[in-house]
Formats: structure tokens, sequence, C-alpha cells
């Protein structure tokens, strides 16, 4: 693997008059590494992306996109980095072929390499039965296929995708997230914003971000492992019962059941310690037999709650 980073960061800032976007943002990204990039809408997510594009002025501190200072030398970045925007920006009315035509010709592809490189987007993303069909007719997870073909024509080494599986079907998510395992695999590195938890889970490094402040940073596992999620003198626990919502009401009126939250048809607490499996069936299933209770680890989604919590308890605004 290459030491030099692909993306490096320090004190990235970007300012709209007063209101700062962006504040003071310290990132590194590897090659052929997945960089999940999570937060509220609002937080900065997407501007961050329109900054190491190229696409927006930094307003203070300093960026490099696969070694290029993006102050400096925004065109050069562009040409090497595939885009894959929030919405569907193709054209509707021109045919999948003729939407990989057009860029192509935007990054000035050859003749004979655009041909190379549109048979090997189309095999590799599977599109080829609808390569004639007007691209406002596909279907979400189509749409989202040959958008990502044509951040992909003119072979980039890194690849910005701002949340690429909103609003489609969950096998359409499963499906993309394969293609986007296979580009890892190839040294492509991707650089992800998404707000479901399980495609964090996916990433081999994420950040969360925070009304413009980076507040985490490193391997999914190293966030589980923060002291701040689990603390000390506490435990996790999963507890399945026929009736869900009546033990999740008993719970939270434990004050020893410090947070109980809803994941289908099982409760996820944090409790003290001294709560063992047998104390909360007893207590909180009432001693009924058919409730089960179980040790778990706590996920990323809990320690997306636990840091937003501190945030608005330390009245960061």
């Amino acid at each position: 693997m290459n030491a030099s980073p692909v993306i490096s960061t320090s004190q990235l800032t970007r300012r709209f008059g007063t209101f700062v976007a962006v504040r003071d943002v310290n990132l590194r990204v590897e090659r052929g590494t997945i960089f999940g990039l999570l937060g509220p809408n609002g937080s900065g997510k997407s501007t961050i992306i329109r900054m190491l594009c190229g696409l927006l002025p930094v307003s203070h501190g300093q960026a490099t996109v696969l070694g290029e200072d993006v102050r400096l030398r925004p065109e050069a970045i562009k040409r090497r980095i595939g885009y894959m925007s929030q919405k569907f920006s193709l054209y509707s009315d021109l045919s999948s072929r003729e939407n990989l035509e057009f860029y192509g010709r935007v990054y000035g592809l050859p003749p004979q390499r655009y041909r190379e490189r549109e048979e090997a987007v189309v095999a590799w993303t599977g599109i080829a039965p609808y390569i004639d069909r007007p691209a406002g007719n596909l279907s979400g997870g189509w749409k989202q296929r040959l958008a990502l073909a044509c951040a992909l024509i003119h072979e980039p080494e890194l690849v910005f995708l701002d949340e690429p599986t909103a609003g489609i079907d969950p096998v359409a998510r499963r499906e993309l997230w394969d293609l986007l395992f296979d580009l890892s695999h190839r040294g492509i590195t991707l650089f992800v914003t998404t707000h479901y938890m399980d495609e964090a889970e996916r990433c081999s490094h994420v950040g969360y971000i925070y009304l413009s402040r980076m507040v985490a940073l490193g391997r999914p596992q190293e966030l589980k492992n923060m002291p701040s999620v689990t603390p000390p003198g506490t435990r996790r626990w999963e507890m399945r019962a026929a009736e869900p919502l009546d033990l999740l009401a008993r719970a939270r009126r434990q004050p020893a059941v410090l947070d109980a939250t809803l994941f289908g048809d099982t409760i996820h607490l944090l409790a003290e310690e001294q709560w063992t499996a047998e104390r909360l069936q007893r207590e909180l299933g009432s001693g009924d037999p058919t409730v089960l209770v179980r040790p778990i680890a706590p996920t990323l989604e809990d320690v997306f709650v636990t840091l937003t919590r501190e945030q608005v308890q330390q009245g960061v605004a």
C-alpha cells in the first residue's frame, strides 16, 4: 500500500459569510479503503466533499487529494476522481449509452479508450440490458448503477459517493455495496456519506461529523470501544419479548437502566453492571420465562447516539 494518504486535511474550514459549515476538520484516508462519513443533515458532509473535489473554495486550512493541493490544482484533481451526487443528476431524456458517451467526452477520452471503458463499466455494473433505455425510465437501483458507471468511465483513482443508496430498495442497496467492495478490492479509494448504520459498519474507517465538527474518527470497532459508549460500571443487554413496547416502558422507569431503545422486536439496554441477566428477566420481564436476555456489544448506532448526546450536553452549536 502506498504510504502517502489519498486524502489529507488539516484544520479544513468552510464559511458562508458568518456561518461556519465545516470547522477545523482533520482526516486522513488511505489508498484502497472505504471511508464512511456520517452525521445529521446539515452537519457539513456534502460541503466537505465539494471542497475535496475542488468545487468549493477552502476558507481556511489545508487539504490534499491524490497528492494535489485543492487550493492550487483543483483541475488536476478533477481529472483523477469520480463523483456520484446525492441526487440523480444524469440526463433523463438520454439513454444510458448516451449518458456514458457524454461523460466520456467530458473527460476527453479518445474514441478507442472510450470504447474499452464503456465495455468495462457496462459489464461490471450489469447495465447492458438497459443500455438503450432512457435514463429517466430506470428504477432507482439501476439509475444508481448507471450513475456509478458514469463516475467510473475515466478510470478514477478515488470516487466520492454522496449518499449513493438513498431512496433505493434493500436488495439494490446490497447489490450496489457489492460493487463498491469490488472497487475497493481493485485498489480504488471510496469516500462515502451515508445515514444507514449497516453501511457504516461496512466501511473500513468512519468519521462522525456533528454541526460542522468532526467528533469521532477511526475504525468501527475502535469507535465502539470508546469508554463513553459503554461507561465503566455498565453493561449492554438485549431483551426479546412478545410485547416489547411494554418491556420498553418498564425499562425506562428503572433508574438503573441508563438507556433503552427499541430494535424491532427486541429492546437494547444500557444498565448498571450489578443488573444481571436473571435480575433483568425477573424485574423487567416480570418473571416471564419466554423473555430472553443476552449480553451484546455496542453498535455504531449506539456510538453515534452517545456522541450526539455528548455534543448536546456540551452545548455545541
